[in-house]
């Protein structure tokens, strides 16, 4: 089995930073794909960024030149910088891994239980 944590959400101000952390544990053989989705109420979850395992990097429009994703494969953590942050940023962000366990299917998507994000004055 394979659980994610997330941290790094909460409250800030127009054009303020935050950072969100996750971490990935458990029954893990590889981790292929990592990334961060989110969704605002009333709206569909929607892509912000993903990382490769060769960290090739891939973001949503409205996020780019803002937010910057990294991983650290030796940590199984992948963060998500975000600066300059509006208000319609303000949603749940849900990391999200594809890993390879060490038993069970070849490849298995793994969602973390969410983290708010409020940008308001």
């Amino acid at each position: 089995q394979v659980q994610l944590v997330e941290s790094g959400g909460g409250l800030v101000q127009p054009g303020g930073s935050l950072r969100l952390s996750c971490a990935a544990s458990g029954s893990i053989l590889s981790i292929n794909d990592m990334g961060w989705y989110r969704q605002a109420p009333g709206d569909q979850r929607e892509l912000v960024a993903l990382i490769s395992s060769g960290s090739s990097a891939r973001y949503a429009d409205f996020v780019k030149g803002r937010f910057t994703i990294s991983r650290d494969d030796a940590k199984n953590m992948v963060y998500l910088q975000m600066n300059s942050l509006k208000p319609e940023d303000t949603a749940v962000y849900y990391c999200y891994v594809l890993v390879a366990p060490r038993v069970g299917p070849r490849l298995l998507e793994v969602w973390g239980q969410g983290t708010l994000v409020t940008v308001s004055s």
